[in-house]
């Protein structure tokens, strides 16, 4: 596999603060990687600098082989970035954005027609081209915000935390989304909070703690160091205690030998959340 994205001992303070703390991360072309973790962990920040938006205090990345300090505008040129607050200009409609965009990125008039006319089918907005942003919902201004990021070509999208405040219908079409630009031969890079985002979607995952990357491996393999099944155990309906096997004859073994003044037991499949707990103590999608 080709490598897309080298991060090493990528760093970045904000006074006595390190909000990312000497990261070293690999991501490959055409994959979808996952960078998961809770508000603050130092996903955004991370993001920030890859997209050269900001400097490193100390260590680099290389994308595409370009150095996102010392070749920033050949970085941009194999970019694309859709923030987590909508940067849409919501006085104008979808396709003036898309033109906007285009206009930015020097497209000739001939090939900014074409490409806007290909990219609203592509996701689905041909319908709703020359409505007001403000007048779109919440999942189509995030559609007309990777649209707008994707008028150039790039060769991977950055999406931070993209279905943020979107309802269950809203997500799974973004997800479906992300699935047909990955399979088109864009590599995407996601941070999200959400354990069944990372799960549907990517094929690698980066688990975020404090700006330290403290795990990187398959869903399944992360899974699987931990134990693929859970048993949540309540005692006297107060606190609940968890416990990891490597299958279901593991488990149930281990709730026969429970004694009987347990109340509540669930047997159950882990998941992600439960890896980050288990090495943090903190809930993926805190504050």
């Amino acid at each position: 596999m080709e490598e897309f994205i080298v991060a090493e001992r990528l760093t970045k303070k904000y006074g006595n603060i390190n909000a990312v703390d000497g990261l070293d991360l690999v991501v490959y072309s055409g994959e979808i990687f996952g960078f998961l973790g809770p508000n603050g962990a130092g996903k955004t920040t991370t993001i920030r600098m890859m997209t050269t938006l900001t400097k490193p205090t100390d260590g680099r990345v290389h994308i595409n082989g370009f150095d996102v300090v010392h070749d920033a505008c050949k970085v941009r040129e194999v970019i694309g970035v859709v923030q987590q607050h909508i940067s849409l200009d919501r006085d104008l409609t979808v396709r003036e954005n898309m033109e906007y965009h285009a206009r930015l990125r020097r497209l000739k008039p001939a090939e900014r027609k074409k490409r806007i006319s290909e990219l609203l089918d592509y996701v689905g907005l041909s319908e709703y081209a020359d409505r007001m942003v403000d007048a779109l919902s919440g999942g189509m201004k995030k559609r007309a915000a990777i649209v707008c990021s994707l008028i150039h070509n790039p060769k991977v999208l950055f999406l931070d935390e993209p279905t943020v405040g979107l309802d269950a219908q809203g997500r799974r079409r973004l997800w479906d989304l992300v699935r047909r630009l990955n399979s088109d031969g864009t590599t995407i890079f996601l941070t999200t909070h959400y354990i069944e985002e990372a799960e549907a979607l990517c094929r690698r995952v980066g688990i975020m703690h404090r700006g330290r990357l403290i795990a990187l491996d398959t869903p399944l393999a992360l899974r699987r160091k931990l134990g693929l099944i859970a048993v949540e155990t309540i005692v006297g309906n107060r606190e609940t205690h968890y416990q990891f096997f490597a299958d279901r004859a593991e488990a149930n073994r281990y709730v026969q030998s429970l004694p009987p003044d347990v109340g509540t037991v669930i047997i159950r499949e882990s998941n992600l959340e439960d890896v980050f707990v288990v090495q943090t103590g903190e809930k993926v999608g805190g504050g």
